[in-house]
């Protein structure tokens, strides 16, 4: 199985239909079924390592202020309590917590929503451990490319550009620092400097492109996970709100 990162943006996103949605959508129809999904979202960023393990999760809507509307979608994928312990193995000696209480947040839905819109593939989320620095997420990406064997879709859901602090709704021109950045983390991924992913804090713009760590570690991630074979391919890209980077991309 390929893996993939996509940058989800705002959650209203979930019912539009536009050239990212577009993308997401793409993903569906373009890769091998997959036997269940793994989701590592920006919205599950807690001081430990877990895994939802439920057999059904539910649907979270963890933001405020939208429309009514997208209070109202469900995402009923099943969960996968299997896969959920198999993951626990290719993390240890990595103390893994069992989750039965978290669900789908909205950066796993409202891309899947798009991507397998009958909600017929097994979902799980592992969560982002806010206590750990960038490598502990990368070198945790490299034990999860055995699940891409086992027919396992593995995605990434966060932004490589996120500061909501300086987003404006319906301004069109990206901030140049949002725009340096994204390049910067594009040519990265191109070149396999690993290391500059990893590092990107210390890149010119990493500070005020991604003040948070949350919506920029689900790509470490899939960095961790790219093979040395495996081809690169950018399924979409684009600066939303001036400040929110949508750049998605597929390894392998």
């Amino acid at each position: 199985m390929p893996a993939v990162f996509v940058g989800h943006g705002n959650p209203m996103n979930a019912t539009a239909d536009n050239r990212w949605t577009q993308a997401w959508a793409a993903i569906g129809s373009s890769v091998p079924r997959p036997r269940a999904i793994l989701v590592v979202s920006a919205h599950w960023y807690i001081p430990l390592t877990a895994v939802t393990a439920m057999p059904q999760p539910k649907t979270i809507h963890d933001f405020s202020g939208f429309p009514d509307e997208l209070y109202g979608v469900r995402y009923p994928a099943p969960g996968d309590p299997a896969l959920a312990s198999e993951i626990a193995s290719l993390l240890s000696p990595l103390p893994v917590t069992l989750d039965a209480r978290w669900g789908l947040d909205h950066g796993a839905w409202s891309v899947l929503k798009h991507t397998y819109p009958d909600a017929d593939v097994p979902v799980v989320q592992l969560s982002i451990d806010e206590s750990q620095p960038p490598a502990f997420h990368y070198d945790l990406g490299k034990k999860l490319a055995p699940l891409r064997d086992r027919g396992v879709l593995v995605m990434g859901s966060g932004n490589v550009v996120h500061n909501l602090a300086y987003a404006h709704f319906g301004a069109a021109t990206p901030y140049d620092w949002a725009v340096r950045f994204d390049e910067f983390i594009r040519s990265a991924l191109e070149r396999r400097d690993d290391q500059a992913l990893v590092e990107y804090r210390s890149a010119e713009d990493g500070p005020i492109a991604a003040p948070d760590p949350d919506h920029y570690f689900p790509l470490l991630y899939i960095a961790g996970i790219r093979q040395p074979d495996d081809s690169l391919r950018f399924l979409t890209d684009g600066i939303d709100l001036r400040s929110v980077s949508m750049r998605a991309f597929q390894v392998g």
